[in-house]
Protein backbone atom coordinates (compact mmCIF):
# COMPACT_ATOMS: atom_id res chain seq x y z
CA UNK A 1 0.00 0.00 0.00
CA UNK A 2 1.26 3.52 -0.80
CA UNK A 3 1.34 6.34 1.39
CA UNK A 4 0.60 9.92 0.59
CA UNK A 5 3.85 10.59 -0.67
CA UNK A 6 4.48 8.28 -3.10
CA UNK A 7 3.10 9.80 -6.66
CA UNK A 8 3.34 9.65 -10.24
CA UNK A 9 1.93 12.01 -12.40
CA UNK A 10 -0.68 9.09 -13.53
CA UNK A 11 -2.96 9.29 -16.91
CA UNK A 12 -5.35 11.64 -17.48
CA UNK A 13 -8.81 10.08 -17.02
CA UNK A 14 -12.08 12.00 -18.03
CA UNK A 15 -14.45 10.84 -15.03
CA UNK A 16 -17.90 10.95 -16.59
CA UNK A 17 -20.94 12.41 -15.46
CA UNK A 18 -24.05 10.52 -16.53
CA UNK A 19 -27.65 10.69 -16.69
CA UNK A 20 -30.03 7.77 -17.65
CA UNK A 21 -27.03 6.75 -19.43
CA UNK A 22 -25.56 9.71 -21.48
CA UNK A 23 -22.98 11.33 -20.63
CA UNK A 24 -23.96 14.93 -19.59
CA UNK A 25 -20.21 16.08 -18.90
CA UNK A 26 -16.68 14.88 -18.07
CA UNK A 27 -14.35 16.01 -15.01
CA UNK A 28 -11.03 15.26 -15.65
CA UNK A 29 -8.02 14.18 -12.84
CA UNK A 30 -4.58 12.77 -13.12
CA UNK A 31 -4.85 9.18 -12.10
CA UNK A 32 -2.79 5.71 -10.93
CA UNK A 33 -5.48 3.42 -13.06
CA UNK A 34 -5.64 0.24 -11.60
CA UNK A 35 -7.88 -2.25 -13.74
CA UNK A 36 -8.58 -5.83 -12.82
CA UNK A 37 -8.83 -8.77 -15.12
CA UNK A 38 -10.96 -11.53 -13.96
CA UNK A 39 -7.85 -13.47 -12.90
CA UNK A 40 -6.99 -10.55 -10.30
CA UNK A 41 -10.93 -10.38 -9.32
CA UNK A 42 -11.00 -13.92 -8.48
CA UNK A 43 -7.56 -14.10 -6.52
CA UNK A 44 -8.01 -13.49 -2.84
CA UNK A 45 -4.99 -12.11 -2.01
CA UNK A 46 -4.19 -8.27 -0.64
CA UNK A 47 -4.44 -5.47 -3.09
CA UNK A 48 -1.45 -3.88 -3.59
CA UNK A 49 -1.57 -0.52 -5.58
CA UNK A 50 1.30 1.36 -7.25
CA UNK A 51 2.06 4.81 -6.48
CA UNK A 52 -1.39 6.95 -6.75
CA UNK A 53 -1.19 9.63 -9.48
CA UNK A 54 -1.10 13.22 -8.94
CA UNK A 55 -5.13 12.82 -8.03
CA UNK A 56 -5.00 9.34 -6.68
CA UNK A 57 -6.62 6.11 -7.95
CA UNK A 58 -9.22 5.00 -9.79
CA UNK A 59 -9.55 1.25 -9.14
CA UNK A 60 -12.10 -0.98 -11.59
CA UNK A 61 -13.58 -3.97 -10.91
CA UNK A 62 -12.04 -4.32 -7.63
CA UNK A 63 -13.33 -6.82 -5.46
CA UNK A 64 -16.05 -5.50 -3.17
CA UNK A 65 -14.57 -7.21 -0.30
CA UNK A 66 -11.60 -5.63 -0.22
CA UNK A 67 -13.25 -2.55 0.17
CA UNK A 68 -13.22 -2.24 4.14
CA UNK A 69 -9.49 -2.73 4.47
CA UNK A 70 -8.56 -0.37 1.49
CA UNK A 71 -10.81 2.61 3.86
CA UNK A 72 -8.63 1.50 6.58
CA UNK A 73 -5.42 1.68 5.45
CA UNK A 74 -6.28 5.41 3.14
CA UNK A 75 -7.53 6.79 6.04
CA UNK A 76 -7.14 10.32 4.94
CA UNK A 77 -8.00 10.05 1.33
CA UNK A 78 -11.65 10.75 0.07
CA UNK A 79 -13.23 7.46 -1.26
CA UNK A 80 -16.18 7.19 -4.21
CA UNK A 81 -17.60 4.23 -5.33
CA UNK A 82 -19.00 4.60 -8.38
CA UNK A 83 -20.78 2.00 -9.40
CA UNK A 84 -21.48 -1.74 -7.75
CA UNK A 85 -22.25 -4.48 -9.37
CA UNK A 86 -21.71 -8.43 -10.00
CA UNK A 87 -19.01 -9.12 -12.22
CA UNK A 88 -20.27 -11.74 -15.28
CA UNK A 89 -18.29 -14.69 -16.35
CA UNK A 90 -18.06 -18.71 -17.58
CA UNK A 91 -16.07 -21.09 -17.00
CA UNK A 92 -15.43 -22.50 -19.79
CA UNK A 93 -12.35 -24.85 -19.22
CA UNK A 94 -13.94 -28.72 -19.28
CA UNK A 95 -17.59 -28.01 -20.51
CA UNK A 96 -19.25 -27.65 -23.37
CA UNK A 97 -21.82 -25.74 -25.52
CA UNK A 98 -24.23 -28.05 -24.28
CA UNK A 99 -23.52 -27.23 -21.00
CA UNK A 100 -23.65 -23.84 -21.35
CA UNK A 101 -27.04 -23.94 -22.94
CA UNK A 102 -28.25 -25.77 -20.45
CA UNK A 103 -27.92 -23.23 -17.97
CA UNK A 104 -30.37 -21.72 -19.28
CA UNK A 105 -34.35 -22.44 -18.14
CA UNK A 106 -36.33 -24.19 -20.52
CA UNK A 107 -38.40 -21.09 -21.20
CA UNK A 108 -35.62 -18.56 -22.04
CA UNK A 109 -33.57 -21.89 -24.44
CA UNK A 110 -37.29 -21.98 -25.71
CA UNK A 111 -37.29 -18.12 -26.33
CA UNK A 112 -33.51 -17.89 -27.33
CA UNK A 113 -34.18 -20.56 -30.46
CA UNK A 114 -37.96 -18.89 -31.33
CA UNK A 115 -35.36 -15.12 -31.85
CA UNK A 116 -33.65 -17.24 -33.86
CA UNK A 117 -35.78 -18.75 -36.10
CA UNK A 118 -37.67 -15.41 -36.28
CA UNK A 119 -35.10 -13.66 -37.30
CA UNK A 120 -34.26 -15.90 -40.10
CA UNK A 121 -37.69 -15.99 -41.20
CA UNK A 122 -37.40 -12.63 -41.82
CA UNK A 123 -35.13 -12.86 -44.99
CA UNK A 124 -34.53 -15.05 -48.32
CA UNK A 125 -31.71 -17.31 -47.54
CA UNK A 126 -31.79 -16.43 -43.56
CA UNK A 127 -28.89 -15.84 -41.81
CA UNK A 128 -25.33 -16.59 -41.42
CA UNK A 129 -22.72 -16.30 -39.10
CA UNK A 130 -18.85 -15.77 -39.51
CA UNK A 131 -16.12 -16.22 -37.65
CA UNK A 132 -12.88 -13.79 -38.06
CA UNK A 133 -9.09 -14.58 -36.10
CA UNK A 134 -6.14 -14.15 -38.34
CA UNK A 135 -4.70 -11.46 -39.07
CA UNK A 136 -6.13 -10.95 -42.93
CA UNK A 137 -9.88 -11.67 -41.45
CA UNK A 138 -9.53 -9.32 -38.51
CA UNK A 139 -8.70 -6.61 -41.05
CA UNK A 140 -11.61 -7.53 -42.92
CA UNK A 141 -13.87 -7.58 -40.06
CA UNK A 142 -12.90 -4.33 -38.78
CA UNK A 143 -13.62 -2.57 -42.08
CA UNK A 144 -17.64 -3.77 -41.97
CA UNK A 145 -18.14 -3.74 -38.19
CA UNK A 146 -16.51 0.03 -38.62
CA UNK A 147 -19.26 1.30 -40.26
CA UNK A 148 -22.06 -0.74 -38.64
CA UNK A 149 -20.86 0.27 -35.36
CA UNK A 150 -21.09 3.94 -36.69
CA UNK A 151 -25.08 3.65 -36.61
CA UNK A 152 -25.49 1.74 -33.41
CA UNK A 153 -26.67 3.30 -30.01
CA UNK A 154 -23.82 2.32 -28.16
CA UNK A 155 -21.31 4.77 -30.78
CA UNK A 156 -24.08 7.48 -31.23
CA UNK A 157 -25.17 7.81 -27.45
CA UNK A 158 -22.30 6.85 -24.72
CA UNK A 159 -19.05 6.89 -27.67
CA UNK A 160 -18.85 3.25 -26.77
CA UNK A 161 -19.07 1.86 -30.37
CA UNK A 162 -16.36 -0.46 -31.80
CA UNK A 163 -13.09 1.63 -31.94
CA UNK A 164 -12.02 1.68 -35.82
CA UNK A 165 -9.16 4.37 -35.98
CA UNK A 166 -6.59 3.45 -37.94
CA UNK A 167 -4.36 2.77 -35.31
CA UNK A 168 -7.00 0.37 -33.58
CA UNK A 169 -6.88 -1.29 -36.62
CA UNK A 170 -3.77 -1.67 -36.86
CA UNK A 171 -3.70 -2.74 -33.03
CA UNK A 172 -6.10 -5.63 -34.13
CA UNK A 173 -4.90 -6.83 -36.69
CA UNK A 174 -1.41 -7.10 -34.90
CA UNK A 175 -2.86 -9.06 -32.01
CA UNK A 176 -5.15 -11.41 -34.10
CA UNK A 177 -1.72 -12.23 -35.82
CA UNK A 178 -0.97 -13.71 -31.73
CA UNK A 179 -4.20 -15.38 -32.40
CA UNK A 180 -5.45 -12.73 -29.65
CA UNK A 181 -8.46 -11.98 -31.29
CA UNK A 182 -12.03 -13.89 -32.04
CA UNK A 183 -14.68 -11.71 -33.87
CA UNK A 184 -18.21 -11.95 -35.06
CA UNK A 185 -20.42 -10.96 -37.74
CA UNK A 186 -23.81 -11.82 -38.50
CA UNK A 187 -24.72 -11.37 -42.18
CA UNK A 188 -28.68 -11.22 -42.89
CA UNK A 189 -30.47 -10.21 -46.50
CA UNK A 190 -26.89 -9.29 -47.38
CA UNK A 191 -25.71 -7.37 -44.88
CA UNK A 192 -24.05 -7.65 -41.65
CA UNK A 193 -26.51 -6.26 -38.94
CA UNK A 194 -24.71 -7.65 -35.96
CA UNK A 195 -21.16 -7.68 -34.76
CA UNK A 196 -19.09 -8.92 -31.55
CA UNK A 197 -15.90 -8.41 -30.89
CA UNK A 198 -13.59 -10.47 -28.30
CA UNK A 199 -10.10 -9.71 -27.62
CA UNK A 200 -8.31 -13.09 -25.90
CA UNK A 201 -5.79 -12.44 -22.76
CA UNK A 202 -4.29 -15.70 -21.13
CA UNK A 203 -7.14 -17.74 -22.84
CA UNK A 204 -9.76 -15.79 -21.51
CA UNK A 205 -12.60 -14.18 -23.64
CA UNK A 206 -12.89 -10.96 -23.03
CA UNK A 207 -16.60 -9.20 -23.93
CA UNK A 208 -15.08 -5.71 -25.82
CA UNK A 209 -18.08 -5.11 -28.03
CA UNK A 210 -21.35 -6.26 -29.12
CA UNK A 211 -23.26 -4.45 -31.30
CA UNK A 212 -26.36 -4.82 -33.92
CA UNK A 213 -28.18 -2.12 -36.65
CA UNK A 214 -31.03 -0.81 -34.94
CA UNK A 215 -33.26 -1.23 -37.61
CA UNK A 216 -33.69 -4.42 -36.69
CA UNK A 217 -33.39 -4.32 -33.13
CA UNK A 218 -36.59 -6.31 -32.96
CA UNK A 219 -35.09 -9.33 -33.92
CA UNK A 220 -32.72 -9.66 -31.37
CA UNK A 221 -29.92 -10.22 -33.80
CA UNK A 222 -26.78 -9.38 -31.22
CA UNK A 223 -28.38 -12.28 -28.86
CA UNK A 224 -28.73 -14.54 -31.60
CA UNK A 225 -25.52 -13.93 -32.82
CA UNK A 226 -23.87 -14.10 -29.20
CA UNK A 227 -25.49 -17.85 -29.08
CA UNK A 228 -23.97 -18.78 -32.54
CA UNK A 229 -20.47 -17.40 -31.07
CA UNK A 230 -20.51 -19.74 -27.93
CA UNK A 231 -21.13 -22.56 -29.93
CA UNK A 232 -18.20 -22.04 -31.99
CA UNK A 233 -15.98 -21.17 -29.14
CA UNK A 234 -16.83 -23.73 -27.16
CA UNK A 235 -16.12 -25.47 -30.10
CA UNK A 236 -11.85 -24.80 -30.14
CA UNK A 237 -11.64 -26.38 -26.53
CA UNK A 238 -9.54 -24.05 -25.87
CA UNK A 239 -10.26 -21.12 -23.47
CA UNK A 240 -10.66 -21.20 -19.66
CA UNK A 241 -13.45 -18.62 -19.24
CA UNK A 242 -15.53 -15.77 -21.43
CA UNK A 243 -15.25 -12.39 -19.21
CA UNK A 244 -18.36 -10.31 -19.30
CA UNK A 245 -15.78 -7.43 -17.47
CA UNK A 246 -16.94 -5.07 -15.79
CA UNK A 247 -20.50 -3.13 -15.10
CA UNK A 248 -24.02 -5.27 -14.75
CA UNK A 249 -26.69 -5.84 -17.34
CA UNK A 250 -29.75 -8.24 -18.67
CA UNK A 251 -27.66 -9.68 -21.09
CA UNK A 252 -24.68 -10.02 -19.09
CA UNK A 253 -26.70 -12.27 -16.43
CA UNK A 254 -28.54 -13.93 -18.48
CA UNK A 255 -25.50 -15.61 -20.45
CA UNK A 256 -23.07 -15.34 -17.95
CA UNK A 257 -23.09 -18.42 -15.43
CA UNK A 258 -21.41 -17.23 -11.86
CA UNK A 259 -20.48 -13.65 -10.94
CA UNK A 260 -17.68 -11.95 -8.07
CA UNK A 261 -18.91 -8.87 -6.68
CA UNK A 262 -16.89 -5.62 -7.90
CA UNK A 263 -17.36 -2.03 -8.14
CA UNK A 264 -15.38 1.05 -9.80
CA UNK A 265 -13.52 2.59 -6.97
CA UNK A 266 -11.82 6.69 -7.30
CA UNK A 267 -9.58 7.54 -4.35
CA UNK A 268 -8.77 11.41 -4.41
CA UNK A 269 -6.59 13.51 -2.47
CA UNK A 270 -8.35 15.11 0.04
CA UNK A 271 -7.86 18.95 -0.94
CA UNK A 272 -10.53 21.25 -1.51
CA UNK A 273 -11.01 20.89 -5.49
CA UNK A 274 -11.31 16.92 -4.93
CA UNK A 275 -14.16 17.64 -2.34
CA UNK A 276 -15.92 20.34 -4.44
CA UNK A 277 -15.61 17.89 -7.24
CA UNK A 278 -16.74 14.53 -5.63
CA UNK A 279 -19.86 16.68 -4.31
CA UNK A 280 -20.99 17.97 -6.87
CA UNK A 281 -20.49 14.17 -9.36
CA UNK A 282 -22.77 12.48 -5.76
CA UNK A 283 -25.34 15.21 -6.09
CA UNK A 284 -25.90 14.34 -10.06
CA UNK A 285 -25.56 10.56 -9.19
CA UNK A 286 -28.21 11.19 -6.20
CA UNK A 287 -30.29 12.60 -8.68
CA UNK A 288 -30.22 10.26 -11.57
CA UNK A 289 -30.92 7.70 -8.82
CA UNK A 290 -34.02 8.93 -7.63
CA UNK A 291 -35.47 9.64 -10.97
CA UNK A 292 -34.58 6.02 -11.98
CA UNK A 293 -36.70 4.95 -8.49
CA UNK A 294 -39.45 7.04 -9.87
CA UNK A 295 -39.28 5.80 -13.05
CA UNK A 296 -39.58 2.29 -12.10
CA UNK A 297 -42.31 2.90 -9.10
CA UNK A 298 -44.52 4.01 -12.56
CA UNK A 299 -43.45 1.28 -14.22
CA UNK A 300 -41.88 3.72 -17.24
CA UNK A 301 -38.16 3.31 -17.26
CA UNK A 302 -37.76 1.05 -19.88
CA UNK A 303 -39.69 3.16 -21.70
CA UNK A 304 -38.21 5.97 -21.23
CA UNK A 305 -34.48 3.73 -21.78
CA UNK A 306 -36.09 2.85 -25.34
CA UNK A 307 -36.57 6.35 -26.10
CA UNK A 308 -33.65 7.54 -25.46
CA UNK A 309 -31.78 5.08 -27.29
CA UNK A 310 -33.55 6.59 -30.91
Amino acid sequence: MNGQGDQLPGQSVALRVEVAGRAVGHVRRQLSVVPHGLDAALAGGAVVLPPAGRDGWLLRSLPAHHLPALRAQLGGWLFAVRQHYPRHYIAMQGGSFDDWWQGFSSKTRSTLSRKARRLGDQFDGGFTVRSYRTAAEVAEFMAIAGDLSRRTYQARLMQAGLPCDVADVAQAVAAAADDKIRAFLLFAGGRAIAYLYLPVEHDVLVYAYLGYDPDYADLSPGTVLHVEAMRALYGENRFRAFDFTEGDGAHKAQFGRATIACADILILRPTLRNRLTLAAMQGIDGAAARGKAVLDHLGLRAKVKALIRR
